[in-house]
């Protein structure tokens, strides 16, 4: 079939796939998961197994070395590398950029079931993937109301219980990290004198705790033609239940009587709190801090929504009964609704300077509105390819579409002025429209897919490299060719009803002095000094070596330095402190503190939002965050970002 005869003598069937396109374009802009970058998978495996209070080189004798002992034969591992400090064993395992990351995850579980007699205090090791799905889209801080005195390490019950939960159940959130804070427990406190007097150990308290707080299954008793089974339920729940647990039994046999000691006899028992393994302070008040993960393939926009109305929730409701304030301090919707106006400023401004341009050369509104219809349905169909493909709009497809605004006027221009030219030579509108476009079809396909080879290499890259930017190689390669449909179905079949004159008369162009006076110049110095260089050989070579060492000189000259990403403006500042081996939580908050008194001037709760000429901006935002280990700081300015600027989030690291 030819589809050329077919476009121009069915006019009406091209308008209505038009329209079926752009419909089915919008719903599909509507239903793709809308996220600050694509989603990246990454070969890496990170197995990580807690063990409270015990020193790096117990965790490495009886944890990681037992695990990396089977481990080290799973199939596709390239790298292992295993890392023990204070509570805490991590082994991160890289494979090849090819294997099937669930099956890896399989076999490493598999692995994992083969090490038994952890031990007794240790946690169950957990398994975690390395993806960009892992960064939050949002930052919150819980901070007291003033007024309150209760530690606000000790809400972290209630965070998980209330905050956590409620954020959870948001549609399309994966899940919500609480940092800081102590987990509610009880609490045993032995006092050493009486438990002298008594002649009692501490291993033996522990093992008669342990002993009595247990659950287990009793078996089973027939009585008549039933059959009822039997447990022990030996949990404890209150501390009485705790002093209650018998240590001694002593017989006086002459008496009978019988002697007991008791936990309560030589020690206090109470709910308390854990002690915490971070302190995190914002803005000189002690905090508690929270973050909200989406789930993949969710839609960001939607997502965050559906968190700001939680929030508003809690905060109007639990928050004050509980004495707290819940405070958002990052959105990565922000950037992402910058990224996206910026894009559709892109798409107005550039469509309207080719439609200017076309305006300019070929004086003809009919034509100029022709090749301007080309963008709009371009860009909207290839919203349907992306949608079928799991793609996602993001900053790198959205600079795909904003790259291929400019591509997909290409073909139909190159279309539209082959017919233009046949009708001004006298051709009827209907045969210029045939063969104007059959000329050139040829030479516009071999030109669209010249553009779509260069992406072949990323669309089939497993690389990380690849995976990043895949979405700006489908964009550009879908719009492209769509625009190569549209050039020879839709651009024929407008021209053959647009660029009709009453009579058949041949159409003539609209003369500007000026702009036809500068023409004619620039037309002629060009076919000037085209026709010097194609008489002399020695001028022409001049011309291909000079054209050659400029353009290198100039890219060497303004080659802009190297990066994997642009940065942007971040507006997030951050500082490391690492403290001598040894020191406690006390003496690293201690020293934060300092730095946080230092620049408390910034603060602009404490000195108002102005910054004086030639100072620093006010600091909007300023956190740190104590470990033993290490001491991280961040601070974000009252500044306001540009569009399309980027804020790097915080990654979940800073808040263990």
């Amino acid at each position: 079939m030819n589809l050329i005869r077919f476009a121009i003598d069915r006019p009406i069937a091209i308008v209505a796939g038009v329209l079926m396109a752009l419909m089915f374009g919008a719903i599909a802009l509507v239903n793709i998961p809308i996220q600050l970058t694509p989603d990246v998978r990454k070969p890496i495996i990170t197995v990580t197994t807690d063990w409270p209070g015990a020193a790096p080189a117990e965790i490495e004798r009886e944890i990681v070395n037992r695990q990396e002992e089977v481990l080290r034969g799973v199939g596709g591992l390239e790298k292992m590398v295993g890392q023990s400090r204070d509570g805490r064993g991590e082994i991160t395992l890289e494979f090849r950029i090819d294997q099937n990351m669930d099956r890896a995850m399989l076999l490493v579980a598999n692995r994992l079931d083969r090490v038994n007699g952890y031990p007794d205090e240790a946690d169950e090791p957990s398994l975690k993937t390395s993806s960009t799905d892992d960064n939050a889209i949002a930052w919150f801080i819980l901070t007291r109301r003033p007024g309150v005195e209760r530690p606000v390490h000790n809400f972290r019950d209630f965070a998980e219980d209330v905050a956590q939960d409620r954020l959870e159940r948001v549609t399309g959130v994966s899940r919500s990290n609480l940092y800081g804070g102590g987990e509610r427990e009880m609490q045993v406190t032995i006092l050493p004198e009486r438990m002298a007097r008594y002649g009692l150990t501490v291993p033996e308290v522990v093992d008669a705790l342990r002993a009595a707080n247990v659950s287990m299954s009793a078996g089973q008793i027939d009585e008549g033609k039933r059959r009822y089974v039997v447990r022990t339920e030996g949990a404890f729940t209150t501390p009485g239940q705790v002093e209650d647990v018998i240590l001694r039994t002593v017989a006086d046999a002459a008496s009978g009587r019988l002697a007991r000691v008791r936990v309560g006899d030589i020690a206090e028992v109470d709910f308390g709190y854990k002690d915490p393994t971070a302190r995190i302070r914002f803005l000189g008040e002690p905090a508690l801090a929270m973050n909200v993960v989406r789930e993949t393939g969710a839609n960001v926009i939607d997502t965050m929504a559906g968190v700001r109305e939680a929030i508003a929730e809690l905060n109007e409701f639990a928050m004050p009964n509980a004495g707290l304030v819940l405070t958002q301090v990052y959105d990565e919707t922000f950037y992402i609704v910058s990224a996206i106006d910026l894009v559709l400023q892109n798409i107005y401004v550039g469509g309207t300077l080719a439609a200017i341009v076309l305006l300019l050369f070929l004086r003809s509104f009919g034509a100029t509105l022709i090749v301007s219809v080309a963008i709009p349905v371009s860009v909207v169909a290839s919203f349907v390819a992306m949608a079928a493909m799991g793609r996602s709009i993001n900053v790198i497809s959205l600079a795909g579409i904003a790259f291929a605004v400019g591509m997909v006027v290409d073909a139909a221009i190159v279309v539209l002025e082959n017919i233009y030219r046949l009708r001004q030579a006298g051709l009827s509108s209907r045969d210029a429209a045939y063969q104007g476009a059959q000329q050139v079809w040829g030479a516009v396909l071999v030109s669209a897919l010249t553009t779509v080879m260069v992406f072949i290499p990323i669309l089939v890259m497993k690389l990380e490299v690849g995976q990043l930017f895949r979405d700006i190689a489908v964009a550009i390669s879908v719009a492209v060719m769509l625009s190569l449909l549209v050039a020879v179905t839709l651009i024929p079949a407008m021209s053959q009803r647009l660029l009709h004159r009453a009579g058949g008369e041949p159409l003539t162009m609209i003369r500007l002095p000026l702009i036809d006076g500068l023409g004619r110049l620039v037309a002629q110095g060009v076919m000037g000094f085209t026709g010097l260089v194609v008489r002399s050989r020695a001028l022409a070579l001049g011309v291909v070596a000079l054209v050659t060492v400029g353009a290198a000189a100039a890219a060497y000259a303004f080659l802009p330095k190297l990066e994997y990403l642009p940065d942007g403006n971040r507006n997030l500042v951050f500082g490391v402190i690492l403290p001598p081996p040894g020191y406690n939580l006390e003496t690293t908050t201690e020293i934060a503190k300092q730095i946080e008194d230092a620049i408390r001037p910034l603060w602009a709760i404490e000195t108002g939002p102005e910054s004086s000429p030639g100072r620093p901006p006010k600091i909007k935002n300023f956190f740190f965050v104590a470990t033993r280990a290490r001491t991280f700081l961040g601070a974000s300015s009252m500044e306001p970002q540009r569009a399309g600027e980027l804020i790097r989030p915080m990654n979940e690291p800073i808040f263990r």
